[in-house]
């Protein structure tokens, strides 16, 4: 019945698209594009110096290697879905299809989360790099206009302003959208490879040994857990951002064939970049000198190369643009969605003539993103972020063992390979690195995921399309 429910709202859809709905426009290569400035960014920027430092050693290398394996095995089983399931909500679609209602609302509860406090941390690391940046240029902003109020400040200007001006350009359009994406993209790709120029003819192998100082997996009295297992667990947030990708099912030109290209093309590139950026990383600066904010640009600076540790910022800066852009967009899909089917107000659901994007949702979000980057210091939210993550792979992947079952025949337009093993190595590696996660933030997973079964059963179940069928 789900199933059914499903596609009769899924082909309902493709016709409110022709008539008045979310506009068809985006390639394969936009796909790619987009989900390439989701994945490089706080990721390679950040995380690589600080889990090296912390965490893994050189090691971080074989960090992101498994977590880059994991993604593998639920980007295959998102691409499956993508392309044989569509609609614009991705894994809370998926989960709808395969599972039915309840479930379905409980992974979309998720992915707000997930999406809604990526946003906001990612805009206060740009912060911080803007900041510099001005101040660098000399025109430094005052403290309490960087600043949390916890933090000794009045608010977090910077990033309050980059939350609202995405959030305009978001209402123009999904098009002009990727075009400015597909821009920032290329430079810190640009950014990227001067850095891998730099950096290859400075490696000192020295550096590298020894390679796995903290072992694979420890956990400390203080209940902290170090090596390179709980590496990869933290390293894992760099990937997060290729699922946005099938978020914009709705808008894909052909997304049967687009989504799939444009899901494991990103993944696989920015997979290799990873490894090739943290291997060179760890071999020009020592691994205990890079648990700073911008591993990257400080190794260029202590190799003495200035001019490209300020390029780098730029590229940093350009960076985490296109990351808040593809992640808070597909914040807005997903509550689109979510609220097609009666699960959140049919609010939510319109969409602006003139735009063809829905405007309600856009606003919303940006405000109340722009209001937790600006006054809320978020720190270890990035692990609620992680688990968060890790939880609606684990449903994909379990969505295409479930579909292939009860649904044999279903068109399935690509198969990911060898049956249901990789579903299943996706499912596993996701549930690993789940349980390498510290207690604290499971504690805030499940507080999180009760406030939205209260939602569920007070509002959702008896305001939705399947409860409108029965």
């Amino acid at each position: 019945m789900a199933l059914q429910i499903f596609r009769t709202k899924h082909v309902t859809s493709e016709q409110e698209n022709i008539e008045r709905g979310l506009k068809r426009c985006l390639s394969a290569w936009d796909l790619a594009f987009l989900g390439i400035g989701a994945i490089i960014g706080t990721g390679i920027f950040v995380l690589t110096g600080i889990a090296a430092a912390t965490q893994s050693g050189p090691a971080v290398i074989l960090s992101f290697i498994i977590a880059g394996l994991a993604c593998a095995f639920a980007a295959l089983s998102y691409a499956e879905l993508s392309a044989s399931v569509g609609g614009c909500g991705s894994a809370y679609g998926y989960s709808y299809a395969a599972f039915g209602e309840m479930i379905a609302f409980i992974i979309g509860w998720d992915l707000l989360l997930e999406y809604g406090i990526s946003v906001a941390a990612v805009a206060n690391g740009w912060s911080g790099y803007f900041s510099n940046a001005l101040t660098a240029i000399g025109f430094p902003l005052p403290d309490v206009l960087t600043k949390a109020p916890k933090m000794g400040g009045l608010i977090n200007l910077p990033a309050s302003v980059i939350i609202l001006l995405l959030m305009g350009l978001l209402i123009i359009g999904v098009k002009h959208s990727a075009k400015a994406n597909n821009a920032m993209v290329v430079v810190k790709l640009i950014t990227i490879s001067i850095f891998i120029g730099v950096a290859a003819f400075n490696v000192h192998p020295e550096n590298w040994h020894p390679f796995m100082p903290f072992g694979w997996f420890q956990t400390l009295p203080d209940g902290k857990t170090t090596g390179v297992l709980a590496g990869a667990s933290l390293v894992f947030f760099a990937y997060v951002g290729f699922d946005a990708v099938s978020t914009a099912a709705e808008e894909a030109q052909n997304p049967q064939r687009d989504l799939p290209f444009g899901i494991v093309t990103s993944l696989v590139f920015c997979t290799i970049v990873y490894i090739i950026v943290s291997g060179l990383l760890t071999g020009v600066v020592h691994y205990t000198d890079l648990n700073v904010s911008s591993p990257v640009a400080h190794a260029l600076f202590l190799l003495g190369y200035d001019w490209a540790s300020a390029l780098i910022a730029t590229g940093v800066i350009a960076g985490l643009t296109t990351v808040m852009l593809v992640l808070y967009y597909g914040l807005t899909r997903i509550i689109f969605a979510m609220s097609r089917d009666g699960l959140l107000s049919a609010f939510f659901s319109e969409v602006n003539v003139n735009t063809q994007t829905p405007v309600r949702v856009i606003v919303l979000c940006g405000i109340i993103i722009a209001l937790i980057a600006g006054f809320i210091p978020l720190g270890d939210l990035a692990e609620l972020v992680n688990i968060g993550t890790l939880a609606a792979f684990v449903l994909v992947c379990l969505g295409v063992i479930v579909l292939r079952i009860t649904q044999p025949d279903m068109h399935r337009p690509f198969v990911a390979p060898f049956g249901v093993l990789f579903p299943v190595l996706g499912m596993l590696s996701c549930g690993a690195l789940m349980a390498f996660l510290p207690a604290i933030t499971w504690l805030r997973f499940v507080v999180w995921l009760v406030i939205g079964l209260i939602v569920y059963f007070g509002y959702s179940m008896n305001n939705s399309k399947l409860a409108e069928s029965d």
